[in-house]
């Protein structure tokens, strides 16, 4: 049984989070450079109802209920692809938010949002994480790869539109690829649509988990410098933070690492760390156990072992960008 809710999860910018993931993986509208679920094949265009709201409620009513308060710091919708393709979105959001006091948070990529009936779903929450990663229409493709059906004028204008009715904290990410958006011309362009969309921050992260193409690096110290002094301009930045994983998940440790990896690929040493309340042998065995599974696999890239759903499609073999 796959279940739909999972961690808590070390979050970069909401501590304990505990995930929902409306959305089968991978299903998504875009195909990112820098994906660290793969890549997406097919493209999922349209909204329709992809989980049972009910079941979904359920499984996130058992899991509060099983932890202490202070425990959980969020509760984030975060999709194996985009989470607004969800089209039972806005029930879900209302539910969860009268199930406890714990903020609620959206992690999107934002290309829905020139959609009433996605911005209407989005009103009631604590936070939305939309991503913009480019400033211009051309690197767009090249980075974010869309389907053909969105453009970058309707990704900016639906921040834009969103930001007019939107009241709690808009925090867009800035995913930075060396070589590509790390450049002070590409940033200074990203800062000018910033300044139009007026978020609250401006979250910069890094490929640090297995990016699907196996060309994606992280920007070397001088272009992290550059972002933080050119988009600090714009809007306060926001350093990640670290914590634990949860790997409680109701008695069946291989279900609970599955559950979080599908999601969120681990660092083999994260992984190792996770299970240290475990004897050595038991985490070998259980290392072991999930690759037998047939439901994980071992990704290498940057010389760093990650561990990632069997599912999820990452080319072996180094492929040039254009």
């Amino acid at each position: 049984m796959v279940k739909h809710v999972f961690g808590p999860v070390p979050s970069k910018r909401l501590g304990q989070s505990l995930g929902i993931d409306p959305v089968p993986s991978k299903t998504c509208n875009w195909n990112c450079v820098y994906c660290q679920l793969g890549r997406t094949n097919p493209f999922t265009v349209e909204r329709k109802p992809f989980v049972d709201n009910k079941k979904v409620l359920s499984e996130v009513r058992e899991t509060l209920e099983s932890h202490q308060p202070g425990e959980i710091d969020w509760v984030t919708f975060v999709g194996s692809g985009e989470t607004c393709l969800h089209e039972g979105l806005e029930e879900l959001v209302g539910e969860v938010k009268a199930l406890s006091d714990i903020p609620v948070a959206v992690i999107t990529n934002g290309s829905l949002l020139f959609m009433s009936e996605v911005r209407r779903a989005l009103l009631p929450t604590d936070a939305v994480m939309p991503s913009l990663d480019a400033g211009n229409p051309d690197l767009y493709h090249k980075i974010n790869r869309p389907h053909p059906a969105f453009t970058f004028e309707r990704l900016v204008n639906g921040l834009m539109e969103f930001r007019k009715e939107y009241k709690h904290n808009l925090w867009i990410e800035v995913m930075l690829v060396r070589g590509l958006n790390d450049s002070e011309e590409a940033l200074t362009e990203i800062a000018t649509w910033m300044a139009k969309i007026k978020p609250d921050e401006i979250h910069i992260v890094q490929p640090t988990r297995p990016p699907v193409e196996m060309w994606v690096k992280p920007p070397d110290e001088a272009g992290v410098q550059r972002a933080r002094a050119i988009l600090g301009r714009v809007a306060k930045l926001t350093l990640p933070i670290s914590g634990t994983y949860d790997l409680s998940g109701g008695g069946d440790l291989i279900e609970a690492i599955l559950g979080i990896i599908t999601r969120h690929p681990m660092r083999e040493s994260e992984l190792v760390e996770s299970l240290k309340k475990w004897s050595q042998d038991d985490v070998k065995d259980t290392l072991n156990a999930l690759e037998d599974s047939g439901k994980a696999r071992v990704v290498i890239r940057n010389d760093i072992r990650f561990w990632s759903a069997s599912e999820a499609s990452y080319p072996d073999k180094h492929q040039d960008h254009e």
